[in-house]
């Protein structure tokens, strides 16, 4: 479905973003692996996509930096000229932190993982896509942008639904220059996310609000993200996709 075509993920040694740097592998485009500090988690995804016959290759950036975005993107369109598709998928909550406890450099720190780091990938990007008036960008929102998340996540949830908003925003805006811009928001997803940041009763707790009745995985939420960069969306555009079970229905 992606033969001859670019996709760069994000955040992708992992979880959500390796499914879905994989899964536009097993589509035929070349992948681009963006990585911070996971460098073996990200080889492993390129192993595996050229083990599925297609090309890929693993890239370091700090995606807060606009020095290594614009590093990363220009060290793509070196090697193979373009970038067609780009998913925004690099973010964390950094840690579980409540008002009484947040500071000014965690708010900054978690503002700028999971909302400045789209917008230095767009602006990255956008330019030549608009000038082929053709391109596609997904963001990777979650649910935490929609209902506040949960305790202690209240930073991460500000910043998750600010990018639910920034997506709508810049669809209107590219919608002219043939780029369409969408997004989707995980809910509860089986990931080292929730190994980390929830413990087992919490994340308990949250599976049983879930009408599905269990958690969803990372290639569920991939097999969206490649569903909207597809022709098959061609005329999406400014939409969030609910990827939760039933947990969050709007």
């Amino acid at each position: 479905m992606f033969e001859g075509q670019v996709a760069l993920i994000t955040g992708a040694s992992s979880g959500i973003g390796a499914a879905t740097a994989e899964a536009f592998g097993r589509q035929g485009a070349r992948v681009a692996v963006g990585y911070h500090q996971n460098r073996s988690g990200a080889e492993s995804v390129v192993e595996a996509i050229r083990q599925a016959g297609a090309e890929a290759i693993a890239l370091r950036a700090d995606v807060t930096s606009s020095h290594d975005v614009g590093a990363m993107v220009k060290s793509v369109r070196d090697l193979w000229g373009r970038i067609d598709i780009l998913v925004n998928n690099a973010g964390d909550l950094l840690a579980r932190r409540t008002l009484a406890d947040m500071t000014e450099d965690y708010w900054d720190a978690v503002m700028a993982l999971n909302l400045k780091s789209a917008f230095l990938g767009v602006k990255a990007v956008w330019e030549q896509m608009a000038e082929r008036r053709s391109g596609c960008i997904i963001n990777v929102s979650s649910i935490a942008g929609r209902n506040g998340g949960g305790p202690g996540a209240a930073a991460y949830a500000a910043a998750k639904g600010g990018l639910i908003t920034y997506t709508k925003a810049l669809a209107k805006e590219l919608a002219p220059q043939g780029i369409r811009v969408n997004a989707v928001a995980p809910g509860v997803i089986a990931t080292r996310y929730h190994e980390r940041y929830s413990p087992p009763d919490l994340l308990q707790r949250m599976i049983s609000t879930i009408p599905l009745g269990r958690a969803g995985t990372a290639a569920e939420v991939a097999e969206v993200i490649v569903f909207l960069a597809s022709p098959g969306a061609r005329y999406i555009t400014g939409e969030t996709v609910e990827v939760n079970g039933g947990m969050w229905m709007d």
